[in-house]
């Protein structure tokens, strides 16, 4: 992997991780288009240690939230250990455990089909294609019969659990981890932009996971001398899914999801013509 081809990456993978489009539909195109002499697992480690730029990001962005998350946790918890509990857990702790909660469905899907979501099978064009027109009409559904009119003081064990089940669809490529998880919320009757906002908290324990897994395997699996492309890569991601999470953010408080409901019929659709006709190989 070159320099410019990691750059590159780190351009889509920042534009792609939080807006509902799929970063890695996107990538494995990217992959193509660049090029990239890598096998499946190559480009899955790669695609994992990219992600974790935009790890990064998520952590600066929400920085307030998750320090005062962390803060309440610990402790709310240290209280009713003691017995000084009063009232109970705060809103924050309870944040907390939500997050816990919602990451661990893809926690466990994720362990069990780990040899599937290395290999070939997440890297299958028909596959994406198809991921990327299902997401699309279940967001359509989700954003038509969705209620939105619960904020984050409103979330449940219910939205956690809701938002931690469509977020195992993430797995899948052409999902969107965003998408997928933002669908989730809306069907949970979650206002849109909160539900990017727990979206994206739930997205720190899952990218942190698969991306520090799949380092160490990196080190193995890549090319000598790809790795610093890499970290440059890494960083470019970062910078730009910082952008991505503030333009998200702001979109959805006025705009609905219909753009990029939009748009990944037309890229599916489009990849889904030229695998019929024959002028592409699903791998």
């Amino acid at each position: 992997m070159t320099l410019i081809q990691a750059i590159l990456l780190g351009i889509v993978q920042g534009l792609t991780e939080f807006i509902p489009i799929s970063s890695t539909a996107h990538l494995v195109l990217a992959s193509r288009v660049l090029g990239l002499a890598l096998s499946p697992e190559q480009l899955t480690s790669s695609i994992a240690v990219i992600q974790l730029g935009t790890l990064i990001a998520v952590l600066i962005y929400f920085a307030t939230d998750i320090w005062n998350i962390s803060i309440a946790f610990v402790r709310d918890h240290l209280k009713l250990l003691t017995g000084k509990g009063g009232s109970g857990l705060s809103h924050e702790a309870q944040l907390g455990w939500l997050v816990i909660i919602g990451s661990l469905p893809v926690a466990i899907v994720g362990l069990l089909f780990k040899k599937q979501i290395e290999g070939t099978f997440t890297k299958n064009l028909w596959v994406i294609a198809t991921m990327m027109i299902v997401i699309a009409l279940l967001l359509a559904i989700a954003e038509a019969v969705g209620k939105q009119q619960r904020q984050m003081q409103d979330l449940t064990v219910k939205d956690a659990l809701i938002v931690g089940f469509a977020q195992c669809l993430a797995l899948i490529p052409g999902s969107s981890r965003s998408g997928s998880t933002i669908m989730g919320g809306l069907f949970a009757g979650e206002v849109r932009d909160t539900a990017a906002r727990f979206s994206f908290l739930l997205s720190i324990p899952a990218i942190a996971a698969s991306g520090l897994l799949e380092m160490k395997e990196a080190l193995h699996r890549l090319p000598q001398g790809s790795l610093a492309s890499l970290a440059v890569g890494t960083i470019i991601s970062g910078i730009v899914g910082y952008l991505s999470i503030w333009f998200l953010l702001r979109f959805l408080r006025t705009h609905t999801t219909g753009v990029f409901i939009g748009y990944r019929l037309i890229v599916g659709g489009a990849i889904l013509i030229l695998l019929f006709m024959g002028r592409i190989t699903p791998l």
